[in-house]
């Protein structure tokens, strides 16, 4: 396969990881620093510790991503290479679900004393978000394993 048939989700995947290096090391750092409310400041610094924590998995998912489209670069899409690679994505996935989960708690004290409701719908947003990503990475997984399964059968055929 030619190597610019990727290209687009290659530059997809560095426009993605971008902002979310620029926020974790510029936003949340003055975030830190200056909270909209000094009174309730203490309650910030967990759920942004679990922001800053939720970055590493985040950009090993998109590492993975990466080199998954090197696999189908090199024609070895139906490997057991990118089993792995659907596997760790979907580890990955489930840790940001989980770490947003954790942080849920913290997002619901600063909503009760900002008294903004909409501020607990918007916590769940990336423990589900991260949870569709993780069922999608299985299905995928679970999908070419069968895919190699069959094109080992019909290798052994012919």
């Amino acid at each position: 396969m030619k190597r610019g048939s990727t290209l687009f989700l290659r530059m997809a995947v560095i426009l993605i990881a971008a902002p979310v290096l620029a926020m974790g090391i510029f936003g949340l750092f003055w975030l830190s620093k200056n909270p909209a409310n000094p009174d309730y400041a203490h309650i910030l610094y967990p759920i942004v510790i679990g922001m800053y924590v939720s970055v590493i998995p985040f950009l090993a998912a998109l590492y993975q991503a990466f080199k998954l489209l090197s696999y189908i670069d090199k024609n070895q899409a139906f490997s057991d290479l990118s089993v792995q690679a659907l596997k760790r994505i979907k580890y990955c996935a489930i840790a940001i679900s989980g770490l947003y989960v954790v942080i849920l708690p913290f997002v619901f004290l600063v909503a009760e004393l900002d008294d903004a409701p909409g501020l607990i719908i918007i916590g769940m947003v990336p423990v589900f978000a991260s949870l569709v990503i993780a069922v999608f990475a299985a299905v995928l997984q679970m999908l070419l394993n069968e895919a190699i399964e069959i094109k080992s059968e019909n290798d052994l055929i012919v």
